[in-house]
């Protein structure tokens, strides 16, 4: 039951071969058979159990809220879930119990999803590998020693050494990958739902930026910060978009026009499609395997009718420098608010309010988020401001101009890969600082948070080693009819090889 899809599963309800809480607890027991792969903070099998048996009463009664009516969904430890702890792998919110729940996690539970857990994640969402987590890193699946078939086939292992889930929404990836739920929330500041749905060999979609409320999202970066979606399939992805996204009033950042339903056809006919090939995403570090699938997909589409051409965005090796600047300029403001007077840890500090601050932040907050701060607020001094942020800023629009660009010279969308290789063992990644990890990891993502487009990465083929290999999707802003349903025709022409764990 753990190889349907939403749609299969939704129908299997409905047609009644199969209750929601048998599925419910089907993913339990996966979810614990993968804790060595530590994707989950905190599984909430009583509520999930008590949400999945009111689905099963729904559907006896021809009742069903939505398509995701008693579908496991994790979600990603930086939304807040009323009465369970939303923790954004701190010291600094371990004990932190919201007392709502964010827009999207609403959303999903009106629908009748069931919320399985929460799921682990870098510091605050500020990671490429979910490696900084309080509570432990997350592992892949692919490469790990949990037994696995891969289209049938039992695993390969590449060698001992355990690989990177990605990250930040490394938890989600993983928990999606191994079949412990249909789906899962994850964020994007910078590909953190795309980077380690690229590594995991699944679906990552990152909406337009307005198009899904961030509202009960612990904030990263405001200006970028979109709630993601992973899944294993490209439907699945569009399904919990239509579920989650449109306006809300409690985040003025959402569009107030109504957000069209995305629906994929079984058909897609790519002739008129125009896809563009951005020579400087061929950048340094790209591993040959990745260029290799890139070159074959884009003549897969090419073949498959459409206008496949190069094309130029000058300001994409500025991106990540910009992001850096910016990303710790917003980190400082968003991370004020922890002080040790209003929530979260406090530490045990009577000298000073100044010596108060310090040593709460110095015992909470990790050196990845306390060097973000104090580089941030050196950007932010008036002595630096017109020359860091608002400098960034100005390349930010450049940035975002040369998407508009494209987009007006009639390109459809623009195919690059996602991460520059496939995942890397844990022990080289955590070798590299985190500023060195971030630099390597979001070239591909980064630029579509600076101009807002949706952007979705799939898997594409496997390496030598046997680890997927993910390409990306990049439409223009409000376009994810015509962005999902070019995935959905690759997806179908590609048939990735699902990976099954066998338990035993």
């Amino acid at each position: 039951m753990l190889r349907l899809n939403i749609a299969k599963a939704s129908q299997a309800f409905f047609e009644d071969s199969l209750s929601a809480t048998d599925l419910c607890k089907a993913c339990l027991k996966r979810a614990d058979f993968v804790r060595p792969l530590n994707p989950f903070v905190n599984v909430t099998k009583e509520k999930s159990l008590r949400q999945s048996e009111e689905s099963s009463r729904r559907h006896k009664k021809g009742e069903s809220r939505s398509i995701l009516d008693g579908i496991p969904i994790a979600v990603k430890d930086n939304f807040c879930t009323v009465g369970v702890p939303t923790t954004c792998g701190s010291r600094m919110l371990v004990d932190f119990v919201p007392p709502y729940n964010a827009t999207v996690v609403e959303r999903l539970e009106n629908a009748g999803a069931v919320v399985i857990g929460k799921t682990n994640l870098d510091e605050f969402a500020m990671g490429s590998g979910t490696v900084d987590s309080v509570h432990g890193p997350t592992f892949n699946v692919w490469g790990s020693s949990l037994p696995y078939t891969v289209g049938g086939v039992k695993r390969h292992p590449c060698d001992q050494q355990p690989r990177i889930s990605g990250g930040s929404s490394g938890g989600s990836a993983v928990a999606v990958a191994t079949g412990a739920c249909f789906a899962a929330l994850g964020s994007d500041t910078g590909g953190s739902t795309r980077n380690p749905a690229s590594y995991c060999g699944i679906v990552g979609l990152k909406p337009t930026y307005g198009r899904v409320s961030r509202h009960g999202l612990i904030p990263l970066v405001n200006s970028m910060d979109v709630p993601g979606i992973l899944t294993r399939s490209v439907s699945d992805a569009a399904n919990v978009l239509n579920v989650i996204s449109g306006c809300d009033p409690l985040d003025s950042t959402t569009v107030t026009e109504e957000s069209p339903q995305v629906v994929l056809g079984d058909q897609l006919n790519l002739c008129g499609l125009t896809v563009g090939i951005p020579r400087e995403y061929h950048c340094p570090g790209l591993h040959p395997e990745v260029l290799q699938a890139w070159t074959e997909v884009a003549q897969l589409l090419e073949e498959g009718g459409a206008n496949v051409k190069q094309v130029s965005m000058p300001h994409t090796d500025l991106s990540i420098v910009c992001y850096s600047v910016l990303n710790q300029c917003e980190v400082a403001s968003n991370m004020a608010r922890y002080d040790g007077l209003q929530y979260g840890h406090r530490a045990d500090t009577n000298v000073s309010t100044e010596q108060l601050f310090a040593d709460t932040r110095s015992q909470a907050l990790g050196l990845v988020v306390r060097s973000r701060i104090l580089t941030g607020n050196y950007f932010l001094l008036k002595s630096n401001y017109e020359k860091y942020f608002e400098q960034a800023m100005k390349v930010r629009r450049l940035i975002a101009e040369d998407f508009a660009a494209v987009w007006r010279d009639g390109v459809d969308l623009l195919l690059t890969p996602t991460t520059l290789s496939p995942a890397p063992p844990f022990n080289k990644f955590t070798s590299l600082s985190n500023r060195e990890q971030c630099d390597t990891q979001d070239y591909c993502t980064q630029p579509a948070n600076m101009a807002g487009c949706p952007a979705v990465s799939l898997p594409v083929c496997l390496s030598e080693d046997h680890l997927p290999i993910g390409l990306q999707l990049i439409a223009p802003n409000f376009c994810e009819q015509t962005l999902l349903s070019v995935a959905l025709w690759l997806e179908k022409s590609l048939e990735f090889p699902q990976l099954e764990l066998i338990d035993v």
